[in-house]
């Protein structure tokens, strides 16, 4: 994949792509290519696919996407606790055996962060677009960027640079746009004038003070005691 490597130098080593270079450097790990059309590589990963499609979609039935990533999770567990004849064992015993060992925690760097947090551009009336749908964030925030992070049902939505958390939200299947509390309220409304200068003019007359001569055939008006 033109992502993860270009192409290789005459000596046969690999020249990655430069973020995906960085992306390792930062985790701390290695890729190791595999040969292209060569079934004891490429072949174990897409016999994956192909297992996944015809026993866990076959005939599912789910309401949305984080319902049907739930049916996926609680399937991989079962599966893992399973014995295959192929690989002769429990897969989840032979990964712990194996590969556990090579297992660590990931550093706790501002750099390995800005991979947990995607950043997403916020639009004019202050709003990220995540898995679909809008999240608000407070409109006095001056960026024109932000990251997200989600956490179960949760959002989070931090500044650019990781710096202030700027709003959370709980992530529903609504495609109404979700508010952040008080979103506007910092916001200065610009004072509006007339877009054309004003023709009509208007004049209002005081009252007449004297009485006039029909005056005295006013029935209506009341006379003083």
């Amino acid at each position: 994949m033109k992502s993860v490597v270009f192409h290789r130098d005459l000596e046969g080593h690999p020249v990655w792509q430069k973020d995906y270079e960085v992306f390792m450097k930062n985790l701390g790990f290695e890729t190791k290519l595999c040969k292209s059309r060569h079934p004891f590589t490429k072949g174990k990963v897409e016999r994956l696919v192909r297992f996944v499609k015809d026993n866990f979609l076959t005939g599912r039935v789910f309401y949305h996407v984080t319902d049907l990533n739930w049916q996926a999770l609680e399937w991989c567990n079962r599966q893992n606790g399973t014995y295959h004849r192929v690989v002769d064992g429990v897969p989840q015993q032979i990964h712990g055996a194996v590969c556990g060992e090579q297992l660590r925690i990931l550093p706790e760097t501002e750099s390995v962060r800005l991979y947990l947090c995607p950043e997403r551009r916020i639009s004019f009336d202050g709003f990220v677009n995540y898995e679909g749908r809008r999240f608000g964030v407070p409109y006095s925030y001056p960026g024109a960027t932000a990251r997200v992070e989600r956490s179960g049902d949760t959002l989070y939505i931090y500044s650019a640079g990781l710096k202030a958390l700027l709003a959370t939200h709980d992530v529903t299947w609504s495609r109404r746009d979700s508010f952040c509390e008080g979103q506007y309220e910092a916001l200065i409304q610009p004072e509006e004038f007339p877009t054309a200068p004003v023709q009509t003019q208007i004049q209002q007359l005081p009252q007449p003070s004297g009485n006039l001569s029909f005056a005295k055939f006013d029935f209506d008006r009341e006379e003083p005691v």
